[in-house]
């Protein structure tokens, strides 16, 4: 009986943890309908929440291109400036929600996915505003290297409403070319 019930919390926390990579902060909404398709290719990160693989990191991207399975593929790479080294970290993406949903599960080690949750984004794909599974994971997205002052304080206010903790994002610096 004692073996039975720990297998059972051992499934049920495997199941909550698997769930989780598909959450959404309280009260976000992802985009809809969304674009796969537009929204593939690169971006620039021009804030995010601090955590440990990114810490660090200026001159942060992203690009998105399609696999060979019709899985994304997430090119993930800054410049440490602390080390003085390039870091990139591969990974891939799939839907978490309805095809025209903009709610992804992104996935650098293996079986394990989080939440990538885009919240907002312009009629043009230009700017993206993502959030992860809970309030500890925000970034804001650029096709450019910059952002208009409109489209980050809008974006901040979205952030701030939903309870994001806007005074501890990392503004991304990025070389000027």
């Amino acid at each position: 009986m004692k073996k039975k019930s720990i297998t059972s919390l051992l499934i049920l926390a495997v199941m909550i943890g698997f769930g989780s990579c598909t959450s959404i902060p309280k009260g976000a909404v992802a985009v809809k309908p969304f674009d796969i398709e537009k929204y593939l290719g690169k971006w620039y990160e021009i804030a995010r929440m601090d955590f440990r693989f990114e810490r660090d990191l200026n001159n942060v991207t992203a690009n998105y291109s399609r696999n060979e399975d019709g899985t994304i593929k997430v090119d993930n790479q800054g410049y440490n400036y602390v080390t003085k080294e390039w870091k990139q970290a591969i990974g891939k993406a799939k839907p978490a929600g309805q095809p025209d949903e903009a709610r992804l599960k992104v996935s650098f080690f293996g079986p394990f996915y989080s939440a990538y949750n885009v919240i907002a984004l312009d009629s043009e794909y230009k700017y993206a505003l993502v959030a992860g599974k809970n309030l500890k994971y925000l970034w804001i997205l650029s096709r450019e290297t910059t952002v208009p002052e409109s489209i980050k304080n809008s974006y901040l206010k979205i952030a701030q409403d939903l309870g994001f903790d806007i005074a501890a994002l990392i503004w991304v610096e990025h070389d000027k070319k």
